[in-house]
């Protein structure tokens, strides 16, 4: 392979959706609903060279609506306050690597995009939001279909979390 680069550009839809409830509750509830990812247990089958199966029914049974949290920042408003912020925000990346191999099988720059990332917080001026960019977006930049297809899959994951936590779910993610 020659040294060079490629560049793609693609458009991102980040969907903020407005929440009537406080942001302690709205946290509470998601990372209720998408648990931590628990590395010890994953870890055990990597070492075991556990089958793919294995794999996946572990991730059915940590991951009851088909995400684990990998990270968060915790919440920003300690360090943010500093400046004289009074909001108040707590970023994630969410995922699920059972289905982010459908992807990385086809091309494993898309793991750019998996896990996901998602942010609950304070919206200027009163209320609370959920963010988080259109996972089809990001993956139908790579132009191959079967990660596209993939992104599509995302989305109606995303979409049926978020009537799992009885928020509004974006048309877009719904097609």
């Amino acid at each position: 392979m020659r040294q060079g680069y490629t560049e793609r550009t693609y458009q991102a839809r980040r969907l903020e959706i407005s929440v009537d409830r406080p942001f302690e509750e709205l946290r509470r509830q998601y990372e209720q609903a998408v648990p931590p990812y628990d590395k010890a247990a994953f870890d055990a089958l990597v070492a075991r060279h556990a089958p793919w199966d294995d794999v996946l029914t572990l991730m059915r049974e940590r991951a009851p609506h088909d995400f684990l949290i990998y990270w968060s920042s915790g919440e920003l408003r300690p360090m943010m306050s500093l400046a004289g912020d009074a909001g108040n925000a707590v970023e994630y990346l969410m995922g699920n690597h059972t289905i982010a191999e459908k992807m990385y099988r086809h091309d494993p720059t898309a793991v750019l995009y998996a896990p996901l990332r998602t942010m609950i917080g304070d919206v200027p001026g009163g209320g609370v939001r959920f963010v988080i960019e259109q996972p089809s977006h990001a993956f139908g930049s790579f132009g191959v279909d079967a990660i596209h297809e993939v992104g599509l899959e995302l989305d109606r994951e995303v979409a049926a979390l978020l009537a799992h936590l009885e928020l509004p779910v974006p048309a877009p993610l719904s097609n």
